[in-house]
Protein backbone atom coordinates (compact mmCIF):
# COMPACT_ATOMS: atom_id res chain seq x y z
CA UNK A 1 0.00 0.00 0.00
CA UNK A 2 2.87 2.39 0.79
CA UNK A 3 4.31 1.88 -2.69
CA UNK A 4 0.92 2.55 -4.29
CA UNK A 5 0.45 5.67 -2.15
CA UNK A 6 3.85 6.93 -3.29
CA UNK A 7 3.01 6.20 -6.94
CA UNK A 8 -0.34 7.98 -6.54
CA UNK A 9 1.45 11.02 -5.14
CA UNK A 10 3.87 11.00 -8.07
CA UNK A 11 0.95 10.59 -10.49
CA UNK A 12 -0.74 13.71 -9.11
CA UNK A 13 2.56 15.59 -9.37
CA UNK A 14 2.99 14.44 -12.98
CA UNK A 15 -0.59 15.48 -13.76
CA UNK A 16 0.30 18.96 -12.50
CA UNK A 17 3.71 19.31 -14.10
CA UNK A 18 3.77 17.31 -17.32
CA UNK A 19 1.97 18.09 -20.58
CA UNK A 20 -0.82 15.86 -21.82
CA UNK A 21 0.26 12.91 -23.92
CA UNK A 22 -0.43 13.27 -27.66
CA UNK A 23 -3.59 11.53 -28.83
CA UNK A 24 -1.56 9.02 -30.81
CA UNK A 25 -0.30 7.39 -27.59
CA UNK A 26 -2.85 8.47 -24.98
CA UNK A 27 -4.41 5.36 -23.38
CA UNK A 28 -7.87 6.92 -22.99
CA UNK A 29 -7.89 7.78 -26.69
CA UNK A 30 -7.10 4.16 -27.49
CA UNK A 31 -9.86 3.05 -25.14
CA UNK A 32 -12.20 5.27 -27.13
CA UNK A 33 -11.06 3.61 -30.36
CA UNK A 34 -11.77 0.19 -28.87
CA UNK A 35 -15.27 1.29 -27.90
CA UNK A 36 -15.96 2.76 -31.36
CA UNK A 37 -14.95 -0.52 -32.95
CA UNK A 38 -17.39 -2.30 -30.69
CA UNK A 39 -20.23 -0.11 -31.90
CA UNK A 40 -19.16 -0.63 -35.49
CA UNK A 41 -19.60 -4.41 -35.21
CA UNK A 42 -22.68 -4.35 -32.96
CA UNK A 43 -25.76 -6.23 -34.19
CA UNK A 44 -29.13 -4.53 -34.69
CA UNK A 45 -31.37 -6.78 -32.61
CA UNK A 46 -32.03 -5.38 -29.11
CA UNK A 47 -31.23 -8.56 -27.18
CA UNK A 48 -28.14 -9.15 -29.30
CA UNK A 49 -26.98 -5.56 -28.74
CA UNK A 50 -27.36 -6.03 -25.00
CA UNK A 51 -25.25 -9.20 -25.10
CA UNK A 52 -22.70 -7.66 -27.47
CA UNK A 53 -22.32 -4.62 -25.23
CA UNK A 54 -21.58 -6.88 -22.26
CA UNK A 55 -19.09 -8.97 -24.27
CA UNK A 56 -17.24 -5.95 -25.69
CA UNK A 57 -17.11 -4.30 -22.26
CA UNK A 58 -15.74 -7.46 -20.63
CA UNK A 59 -13.11 -7.81 -23.33
CA UNK A 60 -12.12 -4.17 -22.92
CA UNK A 61 -11.82 -4.48 -19.14
CA UNK A 62 -9.70 -7.60 -19.49
CA UNK A 63 -7.49 -6.08 -22.18
CA UNK A 64 -6.85 -2.85 -20.27
CA UNK A 65 -6.15 -4.63 -16.99
CA UNK A 66 -3.95 -7.18 -18.75
CA UNK A 67 -1.84 -4.53 -20.45
CA UNK A 68 -1.48 -2.68 -17.15
CA UNK A 69 0.05 -5.76 -15.52
CA UNK A 70 2.94 -5.49 -18.01
CA UNK A 71 4.00 -2.06 -16.74
CA UNK A 72 7.19 -2.22 -14.60
CA UNK A 73 6.48 -2.13 -10.86
CA UNK A 74 8.84 0.81 -10.31
CA UNK A 75 6.98 3.67 -8.61
CA UNK A 76 7.83 6.22 -11.31
CA UNK A 77 6.79 3.92 -14.17
CA UNK A 78 3.52 3.18 -12.40
CA UNK A 79 3.00 6.90 -11.73
CA UNK A 80 3.56 7.94 -15.33
CA UNK A 81 0.91 5.51 -16.57
CA UNK A 82 -1.47 6.34 -13.72
CA UNK A 83 -1.07 10.05 -14.50
CA UNK A 84 -2.36 9.50 -18.02
CA UNK A 85 -5.54 8.02 -16.53
CA UNK A 86 -6.16 10.98 -14.21
CA UNK A 87 -7.59 14.30 -15.35
CA UNK A 88 -7.59 16.88 -12.55
CA UNK A 89 -5.50 19.54 -14.28
CA UNK A 90 -7.43 19.20 -17.54
CA UNK A 91 -10.71 19.40 -15.61
CA UNK A 92 -9.72 22.51 -13.67
CA UNK A 93 -8.43 24.16 -16.84
CA UNK A 94 -11.64 23.42 -18.75
CA UNK A 95 -13.80 24.85 -15.97
CA UNK A 96 -11.49 27.86 -15.71
CA UNK A 97 -11.88 28.59 -19.42
CA UNK A 98 -15.66 28.71 -19.04
CA UNK A 99 -15.23 30.99 -16.04
CA UNK A 100 -12.94 33.34 -17.98
CA UNK A 101 -15.36 33.56 -20.92
CA UNK A 102 -18.24 34.44 -18.60
CA UNK A 103 -16.09 37.00 -16.78
CA UNK A 104 -15.65 38.86 -20.09
CA UNK A 105 -19.39 38.57 -20.89
CA UNK A 106 -18.71 36.24 -23.81
CA UNK A 107 -21.67 33.92 -23.27
CA UNK A 108 -21.41 32.36 -26.73
CA UNK A 109 -17.81 31.31 -26.08
CA UNK A 110 -18.70 30.04 -22.60
CA UNK A 111 -21.45 27.88 -24.12
CA UNK A 112 -19.04 26.55 -26.75
CA UNK A 113 -16.35 25.73 -24.19
CA UNK A 114 -18.87 24.09 -21.88
CA UNK A 115 -20.13 21.87 -24.69
CA UNK A 116 -16.66 21.13 -26.02
CA UNK A 117 -15.00 20.14 -22.74
CA UNK A 118 -17.53 19.40 -20.02
CA UNK A 119 -21.09 18.36 -20.94
CA UNK A 120 -22.87 16.39 -23.62
CA UNK A 121 -26.13 18.36 -23.49
CA UNK A 122 -27.08 21.09 -25.99
CA UNK A 123 -25.74 24.39 -24.61
CA UNK A 124 -26.92 26.75 -27.37
CA UNK A 125 -29.81 28.20 -25.39
CA UNK A 126 -28.36 28.14 -21.87
CA UNK A 127 -28.42 31.37 -19.89
CA UNK A 128 -25.32 32.64 -18.08
CA UNK A 129 -26.63 31.25 -14.78
CA UNK A 130 -27.28 27.87 -16.38
CA UNK A 131 -23.78 27.78 -17.84
CA UNK A 132 -22.34 28.51 -14.39
CA UNK A 133 -24.43 25.75 -12.82
CA UNK A 134 -23.49 23.25 -15.53
CA UNK A 135 -19.77 24.02 -15.15
CA UNK A 136 -19.91 23.58 -11.37
CA UNK A 137 -21.94 20.38 -11.66
CA UNK A 138 -19.42 18.98 -14.15
CA UNK A 139 -16.53 19.96 -11.88
CA UNK A 140 -18.11 18.15 -8.93
CA UNK A 141 -19.07 15.03 -10.89
CA UNK A 142 -15.72 14.75 -12.64
CA UNK A 143 -13.80 15.40 -9.43
CA UNK A 144 -15.25 12.02 -8.47
CA UNK A 145 -15.06 10.27 -11.85
CA UNK A 146 -11.67 11.59 -13.01
CA UNK A 147 -9.71 11.96 -9.76
CA UNK A 148 -11.18 10.31 -6.66
CA UNK A 149 -12.41 7.12 -8.35
CA UNK A 150 -9.20 6.47 -10.33
CA UNK A 151 -7.10 6.97 -7.19
CA UNK A 152 -9.46 4.78 -5.17
CA UNK A 153 -9.21 1.91 -7.64
CA UNK A 154 -5.46 2.33 -7.98
CA UNK A 155 -5.02 2.04 -4.21
CA UNK A 156 -7.50 -0.85 -4.03
CA UNK A 157 -6.38 -2.91 -7.03
CA UNK A 158 -3.20 -1.40 -8.44
CA UNK A 159 -2.67 -0.23 -12.00
CA UNK A 160 -4.86 -3.03 -13.47
CA UNK A 161 -7.75 -1.83 -11.29
CA UNK A 162 -7.21 1.77 -12.36
CA UNK A 163 -7.00 0.82 -16.05
CA UNK A 164 -10.17 -1.28 -15.85
CA UNK A 165 -11.98 1.55 -14.06
CA UNK A 166 -10.96 4.08 -16.72
CA UNK A 167 -12.07 1.71 -19.48
CA UNK A 168 -15.47 1.27 -17.77
CA UNK A 169 -15.84 5.02 -17.27
CA UNK A 170 -14.98 5.69 -20.93
CA UNK A 171 -17.54 3.09 -22.02
CA UNK A 172 -20.15 4.89 -19.92
CA UNK A 173 -19.16 8.29 -21.35
CA UNK A 174 -19.57 7.01 -24.90
CA UNK A 175 -22.38 4.45 -24.59
CA UNK A 176 -24.20 5.38 -21.40
CA UNK A 177 -27.19 7.14 -22.98
CA UNK A 178 -30.84 6.19 -22.81
CA UNK A 179 -31.68 6.61 -26.47
CA UNK A 180 -32.38 4.34 -29.42
CA UNK A 181 -28.72 4.10 -30.35
CA UNK A 182 -27.33 3.11 -26.94
CA UNK A 183 -30.25 1.96 -24.75
CA UNK A 184 -29.31 -1.71 -25.09
CA UNK A 185 -25.73 -1.53 -26.30
CA UNK A 186 -24.60 0.57 -23.33
CA UNK A 187 -26.84 -0.78 -20.57
CA UNK A 188 -24.30 -3.15 -19.02
CA UNK A 189 -21.54 -0.55 -19.32
CA UNK A 190 -23.69 2.02 -17.50
CA UNK A 191 -24.49 -0.42 -14.68
CA UNK A 192 -20.81 -1.39 -14.40
CA UNK A 193 -19.80 2.25 -14.10
CA UNK A 194 -22.50 2.80 -11.47
CA UNK A 195 -21.09 -0.06 -9.40
CA UNK A 196 -17.47 1.09 -9.68
CA UNK A 197 -18.38 4.66 -8.66
CA UNK A 198 -20.60 3.70 -5.74
CA UNK A 199 -17.93 4.28 -3.07
CA UNK A 200 -15.89 7.05 -4.80
CA UNK A 201 -18.95 9.29 -5.35
CA UNK A 202 -19.87 9.18 -1.67
CA UNK A 203 -16.22 9.60 -0.68
CA UNK A 204 -16.08 12.74 -2.83
CA UNK A 205 -19.13 14.14 -1.04
CA UNK A 206 -17.44 13.43 2.30
CA UNK A 207 -14.25 15.18 1.19
CA UNK A 208 -16.25 18.22 0.04
CA UNK A 209 -17.92 18.23 3.45
CA UNK A 210 -14.49 18.10 5.10
CA UNK A 211 -13.11 21.11 3.20
CA UNK A 212 -16.32 23.21 3.33
CA UNK A 213 -15.13 25.44 6.15
CA UNK A 214 -18.14 27.17 7.76
CA UNK A 215 -20.55 25.23 5.53
CA UNK A 216 -20.11 21.67 6.72
CA UNK A 217 -23.60 21.22 8.15
CA UNK A 218 -25.47 22.46 5.04
CA UNK A 219 -23.02 20.59 2.80
CA UNK A 220 -23.97 17.25 4.29
CA UNK A 221 -27.64 18.16 4.72
CA UNK A 222 -27.99 19.05 1.04
CA UNK A 223 -25.97 16.01 -0.08
CA UNK A 224 -28.14 13.67 2.01
CA UNK A 225 -31.42 15.30 0.99
CA UNK A 226 -30.84 16.00 -2.72
CA UNK A 227 -28.47 13.30 -3.97
CA UNK A 228 -31.42 11.26 -5.24
CA UNK A 229 -32.74 14.09 -7.42
CA UNK A 230 -30.46 13.07 -10.30
CA UNK A 231 -31.05 10.11 -12.60
CA UNK A 232 -27.59 8.78 -11.76
CA UNK A 233 -27.29 6.91 -8.45
CA UNK A 234 -23.85 8.44 -7.91
CA UNK A 235 -23.50 11.86 -9.57
CA UNK A 236 -25.97 13.47 -7.20
CA UNK A 237 -23.70 12.96 -4.19
CA UNK A 238 -20.74 15.19 -5.20
CA UNK A 239 -22.97 17.67 -7.07
CA UNK A 240 -25.38 18.12 -4.15
CA UNK A 241 -22.47 18.37 -1.71
CA UNK A 242 -20.93 21.09 -3.90
CA UNK A 243 -24.25 22.98 -3.95
CA UNK A 244 -24.42 22.84 -0.17
CA UNK A 245 -20.79 23.90 0.27
CA UNK A 246 -21.34 26.90 -2.04
CA UNK A 247 -24.71 27.77 -0.42
CA UNK A 248 -26.37 27.92 -3.82
CA UNK A 249 -28.79 26.13 -6.13
CA UNK A 250 -27.59 24.06 -9.06
CA UNK A 251 -30.45 23.61 -11.50
CA UNK A 252 -30.71 21.57 -14.69
CA UNK A 253 -34.08 22.61 -16.04
CA UNK A 254 -36.63 19.77 -16.27
CA UNK A 255 -34.16 17.39 -14.65
CA UNK A 256 -33.14 18.34 -11.11
CA UNK A 257 -32.53 21.02 -8.50
CA UNK A 258 -29.71 20.60 -6.00
CA UNK A 259 -29.46 22.86 -2.96
CA UNK A 260 -31.55 25.82 -1.88
CA UNK A 261 -28.97 28.47 -0.96
CA UNK A 262 -29.25 32.13 -1.96
CA UNK A 263 -25.83 32.57 -3.59
CA UNK A 264 -26.30 33.52 -7.24
CA UNK A 265 -24.48 31.58 -9.96
CA UNK A 266 -21.77 33.80 -11.45
CA UNK A 267 -18.09 33.50 -12.45
CA UNK A 268 -17.03 34.10 -8.83
CA UNK A 269 -19.02 31.03 -7.80
CA UNK A 270 -17.11 28.92 -10.33
CA UNK A 271 -13.88 30.17 -8.76
CA UNK A 272 -15.17 29.21 -5.31
CA UNK A 273 -16.02 25.73 -6.59
CA UNK A 274 -12.54 25.37 -8.06
CA UNK A 275 -11.07 26.37 -4.71
CA UNK A 276 -13.09 23.68 -2.96
CA UNK A 277 -11.85 21.10 -5.46
CA UNK A 278 -8.26 22.23 -4.85
CA UNK A 279 -8.73 21.80 -1.10
CA UNK A 280 -9.93 18.26 -1.75
CA UNK A 281 -6.74 17.58 -3.73
CA UNK A 282 -4.64 18.97 -0.85
CA UNK A 283 -6.40 16.62 1.58
CA UNK A 284 -5.79 13.68 -0.76
CA UNK A 285 -2.11 14.57 -1.13
CA UNK A 286 -1.75 14.83 2.66
CA UNK A 287 -3.47 11.48 3.15
CA UNK A 288 -1.31 9.75 0.55
CA UNK A 289 1.86 11.27 2.03
CA UNK A 290 0.92 10.06 5.52
CA UNK A 291 0.12 6.58 4.19
CA UNK A 292 3.42 6.35 2.30
CA UNK A 293 5.52 7.75 5.15
CA UNK A 294 3.75 5.81 7.89
CA UNK A 295 4.22 2.48 6.16
CA UNK A 296 7.88 3.23 5.49
CA UNK A 297 8.59 4.12 9.14
CA UNK A 298 7.04 0.80 10.23
CA UNK A 299 9.50 -0.98 8.00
Amino acid sequence: MAKRALSALLALACDTLLPELPNSVHPVVWMGKWIKQGERFAPNNQAARLAWGAIWLSAGLGLSAGLATRIPKHSLAQALVAQSLLAYRALDRAVGEVQSALATDDLAEARRLLSWHLVSRDTAELSSNEVVAAAIESLAENLSDSVIAPLFWYLAAGLPGLAAYRMSNTFDAMWGYRNQRFEYLGKVAARCDDALNLIPARLTAMLLWLVAHGQRQPTWQVAWRDHGNTASPNAGWPMAAMAGALDTQLIKIEHYTLGDGPTQPDPALIQAARQLARRVIVVIVAGLAIAAWGAETKN
